[in-house]
């Protein structure tokens, strides 16, 4: 069974995945491309700061990448240009980060 440490750098790997989908996605909006790297950043610094962290901290450090997450998800779905491979990285990595979370609950 994966670490949550493991399962975060997945995560990471993939929302950075789905950042450059997005940005080289020609459909996809500015403001799309915007809050996916935001999300991007979150999960690289939720990866940082496990070290360190306690499980509290741990737990923050989840839920603010979901917050991310929740606002990729709204901002794919609200989107009508990016293309249908790009909308499913986006949706994958709200999702996966979701399921890292309950598990973690």
């Amino acid at each position: 069974m994966a670490t949550t440490a493991e399962r975060l750098t997945q995560i990471d790997e993939q929302i950075g995945a789905a950042a450059a989908a997005v940005e080289t996605d020609e459909g996809a909006s500015p403001v799309l491309g915007a809050v996916v790297q935001e999300l991007a950043r979150k999960a690289r610094k939720a990866l940082d700061g496990l070290p360190d962290a306690d499980d509290a901290g741990v737990r923050l450090s989840i839920v603010e990448v979901e917050q991310a997450a929740d606002s990729a998800k709204a901002a794919v779905e609200a989107d009508d240009g990016p293309s249908e491979q790009t909308r499913q990285a986006v949706l994958d990595a709200h999702l996966a980060i979701c399921i890292l979370k309950a598990k973690t609950a």
